[in-house]
């Protein structure tokens, strides 16, 4: 169980900076060629690390920073049409994913009192 937590937070993360990246810089940016908003994956990056060296701490924090890309989904998602709409669906589906899982990670991994 907690293998299978530890993996799909894995994969929910770095398929969610794929999906930033790929939105913002070639699927529908908000300006031809691109924009800087594809800069909204960077804070993705910085708990990569932890999460995959499976530190319990780094999946604590972590699931509140993903609440940012989740609200966003949420908004962009209520308020474009077209691929950025369904865009918006993959992000809140990958979000929500590595919230349940990391919350899950947290859960299994911590010690009895």
């Amino acid at each position: 169980m907690i293998r299978a937590a530890h993996l799909a937070a894995c994969a929910s993360l770095a398929s969610l900076i794929l999906l930033c990246l790929a939105w913002e810089i070639w699927l529908a940016p908000l300006r031809p060629g691109g924009s800087l908003l594809a800069l909204k994956a960077a804070p993705l990056a910085l708990p990569i690390g932890g999460v995959l060296a499976g530190r319990r701490y780094t999946y604590q924090w972590s699931s509140m920073l993903i609440l940012g890309y989740f609200a966003e989904g949420v908004v962009r998602a209520w308020s474009e049409r077209g691929l950025s709409q369904s865009l918006a669906l993959g992000e809140i589906v990958l979000s929500l994913a590595f919230f349940v899982s990391a919350v899950a990670y947290a859960r299994l991994t911590r010690t009895a009192p």
